[in-house]
């Protein structure tokens, strides 16, 4: 049985994550809300905030800018005064060799409730002890020994502890894998007590899956 999650339904779940835009960071939809007919295109972060409630996590991971065409600012040949996470985007006509800017709009990474797609998450599963050389979750040996059930390109891993369901970047331990086209392995021996916890695992699959 899979879950479907929305914005509504995922507000109050964490995704553990590891690094940005690796295990489960995702993109918002694109938003425009600057023309380039003034000093230049400014796509402000508290003004898109403004006027796009809940759009946009509080704390975005990464940010992406392209021309209306499809074009990075590199390739449009523009040169671009900021491009931040915390503040957005600005493009300044009198940076430009020809005096112009393109339209540009951004996109940030977010956790999956900000997500521009609908996902659903697989049930959780636990194939694998600490007993031994650590606790192996990996997505191959998952999908292998349950046919069907986890799409071959997952877009999202969740970690959690079995016992007390907390997220695996709350337990302090190191990660030699975590990462949702690959799973997630703690190796017994990265870790300062020489035993992972036990975790589970479950995945975040196009819903057409």
């Amino acid at each position: 049985m899979i879950k479907l999650l929305s914005v509504a339904i995922v507000a109050g779940l964490f995704f553990a994550s590891v690094e940005p835009n690796d295990a489960t960071d995702c993109w918002t939809e694109w938003f425009d809300s600057s023309n380039p007919s003034g000093t230049g295109d400014r796509e402000n972060l508290d003004k898109l905030n403004r006027k796009y409630p809940g759009k946009i996590c509080p704390t975005p991971m990464d940010i992406e800018a392209k021309t209306l065409s499809g074009l990075s600012p590199e390739e449009a040949g523009d040169v671009i005064e900021i491009s931040e996470t915390d503040s957005g985007f600005i493009c300044r006509k009198r940076d430009q060799p020809d005096g112009q800017c393109n339209d540009y709009k951004v996109r940030f990474s977010c956790p999956p409730p900000y997500c521009a797609e609908i996902v659903c998450l697989t049930k959780w599963y636990d194939r694998d002890q600490p007993s031994g050389s650590g606790d192996w979750e990996t997505l191959g040996s998952l999908r292998n020994e349950n046919p069907g059930e986890i799409c071959e390109n997952p877009l999202y891993i969740e970690v959690v502890t079995t016992d007390a369901m907390i997220p695996a970047i709350y337990t302090g331990e190191n990660f030699f894998t975590f990462n949702p086209t690959k799973g997630f392995v703690c190796r017994n021996r990265d870790q300062s007590s020489n035993t992972c916890k036990d975790y589970k695992v479950r995945f975040g699959c196009p819903c057409g899956y």
